[in-house]
């Protein structure tokens, strides 16, 4: 069998998390890429990797790799590929392109250029070319250029991977549903541990951890670009599709618990559950953290609390943090607590000995995950914040 390669891209800070997850999957010669990884394998690999991986962005076949100066090599380049063989001209493209240390000096050119060797190639050999959408293409074309060498891929997902056709609802600055699954990973949390989220906004590391918890494949609900490629391997999608199905776990009450303080999130958070048939599987409650009676012995809580970009906010949280850390060391002994944020005074602020800190991007946002680790007989602080 002929083993394909494929890039996929990712929050930064998750590279190794990814690789760990494709390697679960089936991937071979998975390799950490800044932004993601890059890995060998059939074109069932990459089925499997669109429907399971909860931390891609999108699963790219790289179909070119080779050295360039200038923009005629890269439209050459480009009308050498066999595109008709991939897809029909009757589906609608867009380019899209990276560069890093590219001495070109228009990137806007050399998309162009791309473009139009895709569309002559098309011309040539099928007399017609594929029409351009940039807002909802069948097929998406990654190309990225470093200071000499020119690759190109086709995107097999479609729509970001992160779009798992359940959130329909949300509040400011929602989580994105792959950084979110990938910070349930680094938390060492697991199906049946306790988990609680207790400024939970929209519900994302609730919906991420119930559908762990049944097992729910993240890419049951929605399609995938691959389906429109001309060697689509039909039988072999629906029986990972089937296989998908027979494996999911029927809902039920799960040791998944969220609160906030907002009612409007709170309420987010139910109709996003709701439409995801996971309402009866996390228990949610209105509720200052401060205030919230703990649900279990132990535990790990997960959260990403608010962050204040105006002054009066920043002012605001000064005087809740603390008051967080308290919380913490009095009701939450046996626990640990992992907080991603952009704020970096929390953990001078919350006044707790740090265990770990992860550095992560939220889009170019960079944040951090703190984890504290609650000990019998409170926290003392180590080390400098």
């Amino acid at each position: 069998m002929k083993l394909e390669q494929f890039f996929a891209p990712c929050p930064r800070g998750l590279e190794a998390a990814l690789c760990e997850e494709l390697l679960e999957i089936g991937a071979s010669g998975v390799t950490p890429l800044d932004g993601g990884a890059s890995f060998e394998g059939s074109w069932e690999t990459a089925y499997k990797a669109n429907l399971e991986s909860r931390i891609a962005s999108r699963i790219l076949w790289k179909i070119l790799d080779t050295g360039y100066k200038n923009e005629d090599e890269i439209y050459q380049a480009t009308a050498s590929l066999p595109w008709e063989s991939w897809f029909s001209p009757d589906h609608t493209i867009k380019v899209a392109l990276t560069a890093t240390k590219s001495p070109l000096r228009s990137l806007d050119f050399a998309t162009l250029r791309i473009k139009d060797g895709l569309c002559d190639r098309f011309r040539q050999k099928e007399g017609r070319r594929p029409g351009v959408d940039t807002v909802n293409p069948d097929m998406r074309i990654h190309a990225h250029l470093s200071s000499h060498n020119f690759s190109l891929y086709i995107d097999t997902s479609g729509e970001a991977l992160f779009k798992r056709g359940l959130r329909h609802f949300s509040v400011e600055a929602p989580l994105k549903e792959n950084l979110a699954a990938g910070i349930l990973r680094l938390s060492g949390w697991k199906p049946g541990i306790p988990l609680l989220d207790p400024m939970c906004g929209s519900g994302t590391f609730l919906l991420e951890a119930a559908q762990m918890s049944l097992e729910i494949s993240p890419g049951s609900k929605r399609r995938f670009a691959f389906e429109k490629l001309a060697d689509f391997d039909g039988k072999t999608w629906e029986a990972l599709c089937r296989e998908s199905l027979e494996r999911r776990k029927p809902a039920e009450p799960l040791p998944i618990y969220g609160s906030d303080i907002s009612g409007r999130a709170l309420e987010t958070a139910r109709k996003n559950l709701g439409e995801a048939g996971l309402d009866n599987a996390v228990e949610l409650k209105q509720a200052n953290f401060l205030e919230l009676p703990v649900p279990a012995e132990k535990g790990i809580i997960v959260t990403n609390p608010p962050y204040g970009v105006r002054i009066g906010e920043q002012e605001e949280l000064a005087t809740l943090y603390p008051l967080i850390g308290d919380t913490l060391k009095k009701k939450y002994a046996g626990w640990n607590a992992w907080f991603f944020t952009a704020d970096m005074r929390l953990p001078k602020l919350i006044r707790l000995g740090v265990s770990r800190r992860i550095p992560l991007y939220n889009g170019a946002l960079e944040c951090r995950l703190f984890e504290y680790k609650m000990v019998e007989g409170g926290m003392r602080k180590v080390g400098k914040p």
